[in-house]
């Protein structure tokens, strides 16, 4: 037995997925231009080298690709250079940041410098809030 998608539904369906794949080559391409504090964070992230949390980086979750994420913990951490202090950048953070936590997130926003500057308090920071998780 053949089954078909309902009239119209098919090609709403294959452009989101075709949305999609243009999402995740974005993902891709943020992972390969990762900035300095980013790769030092991810360093100490991955491989699950934080207790258990199984740590995924420029991850696309709704409308945006975010820095790092761990689904089971339902935690992201978002690393902010420079650029993030201009009072656009600040709105359009906290509106990212709402769209995030309104999909069962809880948002971390660290700067490049304590990453370069207090890595172990940034871990720490990430310890405390996946303990309430």
């Amino acid at each position: 037995m053949l089954y078909l998608s309902p009239p119209g539904r098919g090609r709403l369906r294959s452009s989101r997925v075709r949305g999609m794949e243009r999402f995740k080559s974005r993902a891709r391409r943020l992972r390969e231009s990762q900035t300095s504090a980013e790769a030092k964070l991810w360093q100490a992230l991955r491989n699950r080298q934080l207790a258990r949390w199984k740590f995924r980086r420029q991850h696309p979750i709704d409308r945006y690709v975010v820095d790092f994420v761990t689904l089971d913990g339902k935690l992201i951490i978002e690393v902010d250079g420079v650029t993030h202090s201009s009072s656009t950048e600040i709105e359009r953070d906290k509106v990212r940041t709402e769209v995030l936590e309104a999909c069962g997130f809880l948002v971390l926003r660290v700067s490049n410098t304590d990453v370069y500057e207090n890595l172990e308090g940034v871990l720490e920071l990430i310890r405390t809030s996946l303990r309430f998780e």
